[in-house]
């Protein structure tokens, strides 16, 4: 029998595109999965669009929050919901490819891996591809800490080898890449899958458009979550100022 897969996506004016979402978790080729929405307080119509869905699918859940907190609070109160063994993130405007699920239980389990990730596609807001981000094979602490390179709509952990990991709430952006280290402290290494398994979107707005507040939150996660000090904080700073400039090319 299949393992259940809690997949979790949080959810704030999230009407244009939530929809694009919701279809691609529910076309896996994996299906026994459960999908929980975790509504941020949105102010539009996107709960509207949830419910609609939920009629039609049992498998989908929505939790709504009483204030808007930001995404870390929004995925902790999805991983604290979670009924199942593995836990997958997907943002309300990212989409998954068919297999992505199957293709990556498949490869965690032959691996015996707890933890996974993978490349993805690029897309704009009118859904035109714009290119693809190709992952590193393996992963540690280490490396990480230079670049982050797992994409948070292609990470998945296994509960039952790790637990639940929460993502630190102090954090309002970025948070994802703290616990990816926080992962890999534990686990020392791991492997990702160089086919391109979920598609991103790149939108006008969005928090990585915005270089010096992404730069100024990876230095705060360096000198304030990690601990590091000052000598490393700079040489691991470079790198990402490094990595950052060639990311997507």
């Amino acid at each position: 029998m299949m393992d259940l897969v809690s997949v979790i996506i949080p959810s704030y004016n999230s009407e244009k595109f939530i929809e694009k979402s919701i279809n691609s978790v529910l076309n896996q080729t994996y299906k026994n999965l459960e999908l929980i929405v975790i509504d941020d307080k949105s102010p539009d119509n996107s709960n509207k669009i949830v419910e609609k869905y939920m009629e039609k699918d049992k498998r989908i859940r929505l939790v709504k929050l009483n204030k808007n907190n930001g995404p870390a609070v929004s995925r902790n109160k999805g991983i604290e919901e979670a009924k199942g063994r593995y836990i997958a993130f997907l943002d309300s405007d990212d989409l998954w490819l068919p297999e992505k699920l199957e293709k990556q239980i498949v490869f965690m389990k032959k691996e015996n891996i707890p933890f996974t990730y993978s490349s993805y596609y690029l897309i704009d807001e009118e859904d035109n591809k714009i290119g693809k981000f190709i992952t590193r094979e393996n992963a540690d602490y280490y490396s990480l800490l230079k670049t982050n390179f797992i994409g948070c709509l292609t990470a998945i952990y296994d509960t039952k080898k790790l637990g639940k990991i929460y993502m630190p709430e102090k954090l309002k952006k970025h948070e994802d890449f703290a616990t990816w280290l926080k992962i890999l402290k534990k686990i020392r290494k791991t492997k990702g899958i160089l086919e391109p398994l979920a598609i991103y979107r790149i939108r006008k707005n969005s928090v990585s458009s915005n270089k010096i507040k992404a730069a100024i939150y990876q230095w705060k996660i360096y000198r304030k979550i990690e601990n590091l000090n000052i000598v490393k904080s700079v040489y691991y700073m470079s790198h990402y100022i490094y990595n950052g400039l060639r990311k997507y090319r």
